[in-house]
């Protein structure tokens, strides 16, 4: 017998007509903010599916405007997301994309760009109930929910990173649920993505990084 939570009878507090459509969408956004270090000064969502043809009469903008500034799925100020953003100098786009249909029918395409310049691209789709997927990081095919304290890592692909990785989390006894990598080819850029059962230690990243193979690291916490 399979467990069911009361997030799947009830579904998710939130604000707006539609779980997949704003719910999700916000969970989405606010995920992909924990993945760009600094102050985010410019965000492009890129929209497919439905999401391109309904996004401003189910508040799907305002959504991914809201948790892309940290606003949870119930946060009234999602309504006026729009305003909150403009008063705090983030400039913001909606493109629609109705021309690549092969994709989940509810997907957001997020380019982030922080005040140095520093630049990343997150896509997620929103699965329904509030839940959502983040299925891909730049150009790479990625897999993980935000469910779990999560762990990113962007290295090299080389022997013994992620040994060196798995070390450094032992060695200040974190839990790991899952663990998965991911990579643009064999040699190149490669991410490997943990989820914890726990809070993730807050010097954890500091001791990852100290790899010369590792590039960066980001957490996102329960």
């Amino acid at each position: 017998m399979s467990f069911i939570s009361a997030f799947d009878v009830m579904g998710p507090n939130m604000i707006g007509p539609s779980s997949s459509h704003t719910a999700g969408a916000a969970r989405i956004a606010f995920l992909a903010r924990k993945m760009l270090n600094g102050t985010l000064k410019e965000v492009r969502f890129t929209l497919y599916g439905s999401f391109a043809k309904t996004y401003h009469g189910h508040g799907t903008d305002r959504a991914l405007l809201g948790g892309i500034m940290g606003f949870g799925t119930d946060d009234m100020r999602i309504r006026d997301s729009f305003e909150i953003a403009k008063d705090i100098g983030l400039d913001f786009s909606f493109v629609p994309n109705e021309i690549e249909t092969d994709v989940h029918p509810n997907t957001v395409d997020i380019l982030m760009t922080n005040e140095n310049g520093d630049r990343i691209m997150i896509r997620g789709e929103s699965l329904g109930g509030g839940k959502a997927r983040i299925c891909r990081i730049n150009d790479v095919e990625v897999d993980f929910t935000g469910e779990y304290s999560t762990l990113i890592v962007i290295q090299k692909d080389k022997p013994g990173v992620v040994t060196y990785i798995t070390k450094c989390l032992s060695d200040q006894d974190v839990n790991i649920a899952f663990m998965r990598l991911f990579r643009e080819s064999k040699g190149n850029t490669a991410y490997s993505i943990v989820e914890s059962d726990g809070l993730l230690p807050e010097n954890i990243a500091d001791e990852i990084k100290k790899s010369p193979n590792v590039s960066d690291v980001m957490i996102i916490q329960l």
